[in-house]
C-alpha cells in the first residue's frame, strides 16, 4: 500500500463531496484494470470486508453491496429493494436530501407518510412516536444522518431505539457521515446504511455502498421494479467472488481501496472524526468573529459542513466566491429558501493549516470590503 501523499491540486474543495483527495488516491486511477481479473475482484471483496469492519459489525449479521452511480442512485436502489408493496415508509425530512427521498418514494409508488421538520431543528422522538401510533401499518423508517443542506447531524441513536422498539426496519442515509462519524450500526439499530465513495472515506465519485442486515435483506428478492437498481441481484452476483453485475468503475474502485487504507493509517474513524471536528470548530469560531453566523446551533452541528448566513443585506456572494476561489479554495452555495447563506465543508484531505490560510483570505476580503 502506498504511503499517503498530500494532493498537488491547486484547488481545495470545501464541499461535502466530491472533495479534495490525496495524491496517492489519485495515482491509483492511472492503472487500467479488467473487471474479470481475479486481482480486481479481490479488491472488491477486500473493500466489502473493510466496510463491515469500519461499521463494527459481524459479517454473519451484515453484508455489503457496492453499486455503480452517485449517492442518490444508491438511495433509490435501497428504496426499490428494501420495501415491498405491502410495506409503509415513514420519511423523516429536515433538508433537501430528505426531500429527495420523498420524491423517489412518490415515483416508486410506495405507501408512505412524511414527518417534515424545520431545517434548523432535529426530529422529535415524541412526534415520531405519534406518527407510528397514528399509522400502525408503518414498517420502515428512513432518515438522513447528516443533512448537508444545513450541516445538521440528526439523532440516529434515538431514532434507532424507536425503530427497534416497534420492530421497524431502519434505513439511514449516512452519505456524508459514514467514515467520518464513529458509529456501530448494529448497536444503533440500523438495518440499511447507505454511503458513497466520495465522502468521508475520501475516495472519488463513481459508486456507493450499502451495509445491510442480512435477516431483512435476504427477504427482499424480487422487490425491485428496476433491473439496474436491484440491490439483491447485485449482491447475488457480487457475493460469489467480487464480480460486479454490470461494468464497474474500475479506476474509482481502486482509488477507494487506497482511500480505505489511508483512513486506517490515519487512526480509523475516530481519528478522522477528531480532525474533522477540530477543523469545523476552529472555522466556526473564526467565521463568527468575522461576522458570519452559523445557521445551526453548535449542539446540532455536524463535523462535516457548516452553513453560514450572509453578514448583511449587501453581501455579494458571487464576488466573495470568486475572490476566495482565486486564492485556491472552492466554497459551496447555500440551499436554504428562507435565508441567504453559503456553506463550507471540511471533509477530505484538508488540515488545520488549510483552514488557517482560508481564514486569512476571508479576513482580508472582509477588511477590503469594509474600506470599499
Amino acid at each position: 500500500m502506498l504511503e499517503p501523499k498530500r494532493g498537488v491540486s491547486k484547488m481545495k474543495l470545501l464541499t461535502p463531496g466530491p472533495l479534495t483527495t490525496t495524491q496517492t488516491v489519485k495515482e491509483q486511477m492511472n492503472i487500467d484494470r479488467c473487471t474479470w481479473e481475479e486481482d480486481y475482484k479481490s479488491i472488491t471483496q477486500n473493500i466489502r470486508q473493510s466496510l463491515l469492519k469500519l461499521a463494527e459489525v459481524d459479517e454473519q449479521e451484515y453484508t455489503t453491496i457496492l453499486m455503480q452511480g452517485s449517492g442518490s442512485f444508491i438511495v433509490e436502489a435501497v428504496l426499490h429493494t428494501a420495501i415491498s408493496s405491502d410495506d409503509k415508509l415513514l420519511i423523516i425530512s429536515n433538508g433537501a436530501y430528505g426531500e429527495r427521498i420523498i420524491k423517489m418514494t412518490k415515483r416508486l409508488g410506495h405507501n408512505h407518510v412524511v414527518y417534515n421538520v424545520p431545517y434548523d431543528e432535529a426530529p422529535s422522538e415524541e412526534t415520531i412516536e405519534q406518527y407510528i401510533q397514528s399509522n400502525p401499518d408503518i414498517t420502515h423508517i428512513v432518515m438522513v444522518h447528516c443533512e448537508t443542506t444545513t450541516g445538521i447531524l440528526n439523532p440516529v441513536q434515538n431514532v434507532g431505539e424507536i425503530a427497534r422498539k416497534h420492530n421497524l426496519v431502519f434505513i439511514l442515509d449516512a452519505m456524508s457521515s459514514f467514515g467520518g462519524v464513529p458509529m456501530n450500526i448494529e448497536e444503533l439499530g440500523i438495518d440499511y446504511l447507505i454511503s458513497s465513495a466520495n465522502k468521508c472515506i475520501q475516495g472519488v465519485p463513481g459508486f456507493g455502498f450499502v451495509i445491510a442486515k442480512q435477516s431483512h435483506f435476504m427477504t427482499t428478492k424480487g422487490n425491485s421494479k428496476s433491473l439496474s437498481l436491484d440491490l439483491y441481484d447485485q449482491w447475488k452476483t457480487m457475493n460469489v467472488d467480487g464480480k460486479w453485475r454490470y461494468t464497474s468503475p474500475t479506476h474509482v474502485v481502486a482509488a477507494f481501496s487506497q482511500a480505505i487504507e489511508e483512513l486506517i493509517q490515519e487512526g480509523g474513524v475516530v481519528a478522522r472524526y477528531e480532525r474533522y471536528k477540530n477543523n469545523n470548530l476552529y472555522l466556526r469560531e473564526k467565521m463568527t468573529r468575522l461576522g458570519f453566523h452559523p445557521y445551526i446551533t453548535l449542539d446540532k452541528q455536524s463535523p462535516i459542513i457548516t452553513t453560514y448566513l450572509f453578514p448583511d443585506a449587501d453581501f455579494d456572494f458571487s464576488d466573495f466566491y470568486n475572490q476566495i476561489k482565486e486564492k485556491g479554495f472552492t466554497l459551496y452555495p447555500g440551499k436554504l429558501m428562507d435565508a441567504d447563506s453559503f456553506r463550507i465543508g471540511n471533509i477530505g484531505d484538508l488540515h488545520e493549516e488549510d483552514f488557517k490560510e482560508l481564514v486569512q483570505h476571508i479576513n482580508h476580503y472582509m477588511e477590503e470590503r469594509a474600506y470599499a
